[in-house]
């Protein structure tokens, strides 16, 4: 690693990390702060499908002796882990700000999440529980026990540069695994620095292995093709649905169960009963936290109509107070940049999406730039990428209400009633995440059962994750798996069932077994006369 003075900070120069050793291999790419564009923030190489092969290797290798690691010894490293976070959550939270663009408030819940994720599992290796069951033959017991799966794959994306990956490293090493992890070329800074402090942890060389670069036609997609090579027993990815998707393919065809968090559509409903105030704030936090780049960000807020045009002009006066800019000069701003081009393009392009399908646009002017001014921007908005919080009135079945955006775009839609709430809640291809604001038990009980999401609040944001609860969606937004909590370790082991004979001769299960025979029975009905 080398470093360089650059206008908010040194640019870091490393290579990847892979059996403990840093390799410079490949392209050179650069990132730069999506905040202000000039600064450079690192320097690193862009792997190559023989990079990930060497740590693919190098991870098995290091699984030989990190799985016959007691449990509770691994547990220890992630307890310093979690120290060693808290030492230096200053440090990666203005790292955070500067690489990604986060605010300070957002980049510092960021790395909490991480330390909280590692003292939960730190006790984990003081459980992880297996069982032990009665036989149906003499002399023999049973046992049940969790194994690491062996080398696993990651993929994770930039909004949550810390947080994300640790929910898939941590229970991975916990469980006694060893990885290759590629993570966003958005965030290459925070990934390097935060293997480092597994490694100051104790972890040793090659049980975690980061290999940076791209993702389609880059390293991302050779990482996954090296499940075909059987390099790989295990996948774990956070992006789109449709990468989702042929992660899928590829690990079904190789009898491999992936771990895949997808994307959200996510509906926010206030029902006719809501405490506004909160609703609107809820609200107004779903969808414009982290610029709306969260697959929990609100997509769709359903408004019940006896109170739509009230909560519409309250939460337009919301949403104009939004402060937008750049957050490392002026940590008071709500969001900062666009994390990528890629993803402000796209963010664009829904403008002309809106129009085409008939929706109402009432508040959001497209990307901040000097001759497209917003009043509550603070900076240079030439600077990076910035966009408008942006309002629409939509309806279901429009291109808009139904594909996930990720940007600070938001629908308001009618409905009328719970069960019309419900109904158009479910409307889209996704299930992630879920909110109602009522004050009525009923229709939050009918709401939390009919909705079809992986997570659901009542009288809160769809945003904010505990660490101690599963994460993860149905439908469009995942395959079922679970991340964070207990759940997760059922990712990342699998089921071994032992049993031990102790008569010194062969019993056979079902054949040799002494079942009892019943008696025959006695006519109680006319004993007792009925």
């Amino acid at each position: 690693m080398k470093a360089f003075s650059a206008k908010y900070g040194n640019t870091l120069e490393f290579g990847h990390l892979i059996g403990g050793e840093e390799v410079w291999e490949g392209e050179a790419l650069e990132r730069r702060n999506p905040s202000d564009r000039e600064d450079l923030v690192a320097r690193f190489p862009e792997g190559t499908k023989d990079t990930l092969r060497k740590a693919a290797l190098k991870a098995r290798e290091a699984f030989e002796v990190w799985s016959r690691t007691p449990a509770p010894v691994r547990g220890q490293v992630l307890f310093n882990l979690a120290k060693i976070l808290e030492r230096e959550k200053p440090t990666l939270t203005r790292l955070m700000v500067r690489e990604v663009g986060k605010t300070f408030k957002e980049a510092g819940g960021d790395v909490q999440e991480a330390i909280d994720t590692a003292l939960f599992f730190a006790s984990e290796g003081r459980r992880l529980y297996g069982q032990t069951v009665p036989s149906e033959m003499r002399d023999k017991e049973l046992f049940t026990f969790r194994r690491p799966l062996g080398v696993v794959g990651m993929i994770t994306a930039g909004n949550f540069p810390i947080a994300v990956p640790s929910w898939k490293l941590i229970p991975a090493v916990l469980t006694g695994n060893t990885v290759v992890w590629k993570p966003s070329d958005d965030s290459p800074t925070l990934s390097y620095v935060f293997v480092k402090l597994f490694e100051e942890a104790g972890l040793p060389p090659g049980v975690i292995n980061v290999v940076f670069g791209g993702g389609k036609g880059s390293t991302g997609q050779w990482l996954v093709e090296l499940m075909d090579e059987g390099l790989l027993n295990k996948f774990a990815f956070t992006g789109s649905t449709q990468v989702g998707r042929w992660i899928g393919e590829v690990a079904g065809r190789n009898l491999i169960r992936p771990t895949l968090e997808l994307g959200g559509k996510n509906p926010l409903v206030v029902m006719r009963d809501a405490d506004l105030d909160l609703a609107v704030e809820g609200a107004w936090w779903s969808a414009f936290a982290t610029g709306g780049q969260r697959c929990t960000s609100a997509g769709n807020i359903l408004v019940d109509a006896p109170i739509y045009e009230a909560f519409k002009k309250r939460f337009l006066e919301r949403t104009e107070a939004t402060v937008v800019g750049n957050p490392l000069l002026h940590p008071e701003v709500t969001y900062g940049p666009f994390l990528n081009e890629r993803l402000f393009r796209r963010w664009e392009e829904h403008y002309a999406w809106g129009r085409e399908d008939g929706a109402t646009l009432l508040f959001g002017r497209g990307r901040i730039t000097r001759d497209n001014p917003y009043p509550r921007f603070l900076g240079d908005p030439e600077a990076g990428l910035y966009g408008w919080p942006t309002v629409w009135e939509a309806a279901p079945g429009m291109r808009q209400f139904q594909e996930e955006i990720f940007g600070p775009t938001i629908n308001l839609v009618k409905v009328d009633g719970i069960e019309e709430a419900i109904r158009v809640a479910n409307a889209t291809p996704y299930g992630l995440s879920s909110a109602i604001y009522t004050n009525h038990r009923h229709w939050a009980y009918l709401f939390k059962v009919g909705i079809r999401a992986g997570m659901t609040s009542i009288n809160n944001a769809t945003v904010g994750a505990e660490a101690h609860l599963p994460f993860g969606g149905v439908k469009a937004s995942g395959n079922g798996a679970r991340e964070s909590g207990i759940w997760v370790i059922e990712e990342y082991t699998y089921w071994h069932a032992v049993n031990e004979e102790y008569s010194g001769r062969l019993q056979l299960a079902q054949m040799d077994t002494g079942y009892v025979s019943p008696k025959e029975p006695t006519p109680w009905a006319q004993v007792l006369g009925f």
